[in-house]
């Protein structure tokens, strides 16, 4: 029986188009702004020896600060998911969102189905690249008010990758349940297919509603069509 509900953010509770055209963007406007004003602070100083450690290992070259900050522009370019990156988003997209300059996207369905699991006794978490103060952030500032009492635990790539099996295995442990009792929602048929590998439960989002073509997982356009029996298997 499902005891806790992991959910994935882009392409499953957020349209994915926020992140890449808003929140993207946002952070590489400012970053290098951001890296000037605050290199002093521990978290940032920790971000960019990362980064510069990164490079040195993948690279073998060494950078200062303004080759971290080219760096992490490409990344983001790239979509990497670098936890240093995740880290310095997080706290640039803070002040945006605090600023009320954008608000988090997220489903019309969403509210309504975390309401419905909270009532059933579901616990609730989230899992995604982003940052967990990104994540909080998020989900705070959301278009449907503060969504974060909904949600016990919160885990970014600290655990893992998203694609790696030990990852859930290592939430599992976190969670202290059996993987079988965990659901988890993406819309990513290689985080699925890691997740099951460890047995736990997995849905597919098709937020497009354009299902995948033989699909080895029961795929769903939204959270109202999950079917009950979801929510008893295992």
């Amino acid at each position: 029986m499902i005891r806790f509900i992991l959910l994935d953010i882009e392409g499953t509770t957020t349209d994915i188009d926020f992140v890449h055209k808003v929140l993207f963007p946002y952070s590489a406007e400012r970053l290098a702004g951001f890296v000037a004003g605050h290199a002093d602070e521990p978290d940032v100083q920790e971000a960019l020896q990362s980064v510069q450690a990164t490079v040195q290992a993948e690279d073998h070259r060494q950078i200062d600060r303004a080759g971290a900050v080219e760096t992490l522009l490409r990344w983001i370019r790239e979509d990497r998911k670098h936890t240093a990156l995740k880290q310095l988003q997080g706290l640039i997209w803070k002040a945006g969102f605090e600023q009320g300059d954008y608000q988090g996207h997220v489903y019309p369905d969403v509210p309504v189905a975390l309401e419905n699991w909270k009532r059933e006794g579901i616990g609730l978490g989230i899992y995604s690249s982003g940052s967990v103060q990104a994540q909080r952030l998020l989900f705070a500032h959301s278009v449907s008010g503060d969504l974060t009492p909904y949600f016990s635990h919160y885990f970014d790539t600290k655990v893992g990758g998203k694609k790696e099996s030990q990852s859930y295995r290592n939430i599992a442990a976190q969670l202290q349940l059996p993987p079988s009792a965990i659901l988890f929602l993406s819309d990513v048929a290689a985080e699925l297919e890691a997740a099951a590998a460890t047995g736990m439960q997995v849905i597919q989002l098709a937020r497009d509603g354009q299902m995948p073509p033989d699909a080895p997982y029961l795929a769903v356009s939204d959270f109202s069509r999950i079917p009950v029996a979801a929510f008893t298997a295992g």
